[in-house]
């Protein structure tokens, strides 16, 4: 351990957003008696977040230039037989990474939420709650073991339902949190199992000591099947990751949790929940990288994800929904990265994918603060002469999300379609179409958002909502500096990000005792490495690579569909209305969950409540309990006379029986 990482300073990086989260949730809201105002609640909680970010920062530094690193328990909780259940830190090059993009992420929503919240009721009981978020995300990335692995990923998921659920007087958000909330309990549950037969077969729950055995788990087969032990761990432990990760089939948590305040969708679904699902999957990698069947179910999924996620986004009208069916698809390409083994690429893809990402929800934000909480973008247009900042930055967002050349997105959403080109796994051939597609279709519907949204005539005026009160709805405004601060300081990341850390990320040692990769078997990181030759080398490759003129042709659709013949589209509906059918009903798998599983499990819930609890428990165990009591009582009171030759003629036949037995048993 390096003398120059202390557990103290990696204590208070968790704790100072937990303290603002407290006191603003406490003091600041009718809980505690709103003895603090709303100035007071979000400079705490600021303060905590920023201060968290600032000892994130010099954890990096000292990280990344003097090797430093940090593996003990602070806490020992119990100890049951030989299991130690302990808090406690790990960091090293994946940890301080994440630590970084999750408190800068959350430190621009927690400034922007001060210009986008202010109006609301709930002020102080918001920033309670997302520097609540930011400590359980920060003590899962931290954690060194799966108890708090654990703990932090259940935290996480119980604070989005209080976000997704925020406006609780919202039908629509009340039920996107209680969907959210269902689905991931589905994942949690491979997880836990996952945990269980670590717990089980290698008697630690500490990662140092569950990778040290490793090498015995692969050699033990799964109980009662053909399946290695190593491989059933490995699944249990992604389905947790496709619940969290939003991978199909659990992804349709995602798209519905739009419903809560724009600031969580930044937070929740581009730097902190969603790639809790890619954190563990990579900080797991010397077990996923002992079962190649794990690994080719993970980029089957991925790949599945990647692709059919990004057809749902073409045909939103909500300007949330579009960035929301974006994240789907880039979770996609992250999982598929994974499933390569290139894990150090699915993780650089996490950090590139957070700023702009970020970034572009944060700018819709402002865009519906500037047409006065409209978000249907087919009456925006035009909102470049209105709100340039929000304008630029959203240029930049939608450039670095496409994969444009020397933006941070295209060095890894590049790096991750070579890594699948070189994997050798089943369904690497198919992964490999589905993330070129999905590079067409990204940059399709991006720009068809952005052009819709910042370019044409303004339609504001044509709204038929705008006009309920019987005036003329206002002109779009640009956002106050509180909201535009923020999306410049993510701007800036989002193009440069990517040029100056590919190199030590994907090349380097940054990630050397973080991720481990097993090169005899998966080569696709040496295939990488070969072929690199600079950041700006692999950028003017790029111009002449698939991807970029996949990419261009997508700009160039859009932009002759919505700007230049804005009735084909419409035409074209018509022609596909079976398939613009099932793209809008989502594939089905919504009305599948809501009327075959809830409806199936509700049946059979009614059928065991009724046939078992009713009829077998309550109507012959209990009830038929006390009706035999009763019959036997009743058989019984009749030969209760009271006279003693009655007595006497039972007592002389019992006799007789018991003379009888014993001479027949001779």
């Amino acid at each position: 351990m390096s003398q120059t990482l202390n557990a103290s300073t990696l204590l208070a990086v968790p704790m100072a957003p937990l303290v603002g989260a407290i006191l603003a949730g406490v003091l600041g809201t009718q809980f505690g008696g709103n003895w603090i105002g709303r100035r007071m609640s979000h400079s705490l909680t600021i303060l905590g977040v920023l201060l968290s970010f600032v000892l994130s920062a010099m954890t990096l530094v000292s990280v990344a230039f003097d090797g430093a690193r940090f593996n003990e328990t602070l806490y020992t909780w119990m100890v049951v037989g030989g299991l130690k259940m302990e808090i406690g830190f790990l960091v090293d090059g994946l940890t301080a990474m994440m630590m970084c993009v999750v408190t800068f992420v959350s430190l621009m929503v927690h400034l922007y939420t001060v210009g986008y919240m202010e109006e609301d009721e709930g002020y102080n009981r918001f920033f309670a709650y997302i520097s609540l978020f930011t400590f359980a995300m920060l003590m899962l990335v931290m954690s060194n073991n799966l108890l708090q692995l654990f703990f932090g990923w259940e935290a996480v998921g119980l604070v989005s339902y209080l976000l997704i659920g925020f406006w609780f007087n919202k039908p629509t958000a009340i039920f996107a949190n209680m969907k959210a909330f269902l689905v991931n309990r589905v994942g949690d549950f491979g997880f836990i199992l996952g945990i269980g037969l670590i717990v089980a077969y290698a008697g630690s729950l500490n990662y140092a000591e569950v990778f040290a055995k490793s090498g015995e788990l692969a050699k033990i087969g799964f109980p009662g099947t053909d399946w290695l032990l190593v491989t059933v761990i490995c699944i249990c432990l992604f389905i947790g990751a496709m619940g969290k990760s939003a991978q199909f089939p659990l992804h349709v948590w995602l798209p519905d949790s739009m419903e809560g305040p724009t600031p969580i969708s930044a937070l929740i679904h581009a730097a902190t929940m969603v790639t809790a699902g890619i954190f563990m999957v990579a900080r797991m990698s010397p077990l996923f990288e002992l079962s190649d069947t794990a690994l080719n179910f993970v980029m089957v999924i991925g790949a599945i994800t990647a692709l059919f996620m990004g057809f749902l986004g073409i045909i939103q009208n909500d300007i949330k929904r579009v960035v929301a069916y974006s994240t789907l698809s880039q979770l996609g390409y992250m999982t598929v990265a994974l499933g390569a083994s290139a894990y150090s690429v699915a993780v650089f893809h996490l950090m590139t994918h957070a700023f702009f990402k970020a970034l572009l929800f944060l700018a819709a934000g402002s865009v519906i603060m500037g047409v006065h909480h409209n978000q249907d973008i087919r009456w925006m247009g035009g909102l470049r002469k209105y709100m340039p900042i929000t304008w630029i930055t959203a240029l930049l967002g939608s450039l670095a999300l496409i994969g444009t050349p020397l933006f941070s997105g295209f060095y890894s959403k590049d790096e991750i379609i070579m890594a699948v080109h070189a994997s050798t796994l089943p369904g690497a051939g198919f992964a490999y179409f589905a993330v070129l597609a999905g590079v067409f279709i990204t940059a399709f519907y991006s720009f068809r958002m952005y052009f819709l949204v910042f370019h044409g005539k303004p339609r504001f005026d044509q709204n038929p909502e705008a006009h309920h009160d019987g005036h003329a709805p206002h002109a779009p405004h640009e956002s106050p500096w509180v909201v535009t601060l923020p999306l410049v300081l993510l701007a800036i990341p989002s193009v440069l990000i990517g040029f100056i850390t590919i190199q030590p990320m994907l090349f380097g040692d940054f990630f050397k005792d973080a991720i481990f990769v097993n090169l005899e078997l998966h080569k696709a990181m040496e295939v990488l490495r070969e072929e690199f030759h600079g950041p700006l080398q692999l950028a003017l490759h790029g111009l002449s690579a698939a991807p970029f003129w996949l990419a261009l042709a997508g700009v160039a659709s859009a932009y002759y569909l919505y700007m230049v013949n804005p009735a084909l589209p419409a035409a074209i509906k018509t022609r596909v209305q079976p398939l613009y059918t099932l793209l809008e009903n989502k594939y089905y798998m919504d009305w599948f969950n809501e009327n075959v599983l809830a409806r199936g499990a509700r049946a059979l819930g009614t059928g065991l409540w009724k046939g078992g609890d009713q009829a077998v428990i309550d109507g012959v165990l209990v009830n038929g309990a006390w009706k035999l009591v009763a019959w036997v009582a009743s058989v019984t009171r009749r030969v209760q006379t009271g006279y003693l030759y009655h007595y006497a003629l039972a007592m002389i036949l019992g006799v007789f029986v018991l003379m009888t037995y014993f001479v027949w048993l001779k």
